[in-house]
């Protein structure tokens, strides 16, 4: 699934590989591109920073994604001596939109970028059903809801 973008290449976690990174790396962000309202109601994982990759009511990529994902990086957290950048996990419903957007970020300059395989509900069973096959929340990793 990960394709190479200028010598880079987007990687795919699973939804505890993700976790484990995120307690690894303190410095790592977990960004959380659904729409709002996917996020608010949906659930999200605890501590995830809300950005949307597309929002209604226009559903486009957002144009401004991969500069706003920088400004979050350059929000005082500390950059690792090797200059390669914070770690940005990006997470959606199934892993789709996160994999679009994760190559935004690495188009951009980003180097350390990766999507949660399956994202926070996962794929849909034989019954059209999310949260039973794989993702986050079927992993019972950490997450709330509003």
């Amino acid at each position: 699934m990960s394709q190479p973008v200028s010598g880079k290449k987007l990687s795919a976690l699973s939804p505890a590989e993700a976790w484990g990174l995120l307690q690894a790396q303190p410095e790592a962000v977990l960004v959380d591109i659904r729409s709002t309202m996917e996020y608010l109601f949906v659930g999200h994982p605890v501590g995830a920073l809300h950005l949307p990759w597309i929002e209604a009511p226009d559903w486009n990529p957002n144009p401004d994604f991969a500069a706003q994902v920088k400004r979050i990086l350059l929000g005082g957290l500390p950059h690792p001596p090797s200059g390669a950048g914070v770690p940005v996990i990006l997470i959606c419903r199934s892993g789709r939109r996160s994999q679009e957007a994760g190559h935004r970020l690495l188009e951009s300059g980003l180097e350390q970028v990766y999507y949660v395989r399956g994202g926070f509900e996962g794929d849909l069973d034989e019954q059209r059903h999310r949260s039973v096959i794989n993702g986050w929340r079927h992993a019972n990793l950490p997450w709330e809801q509003c």
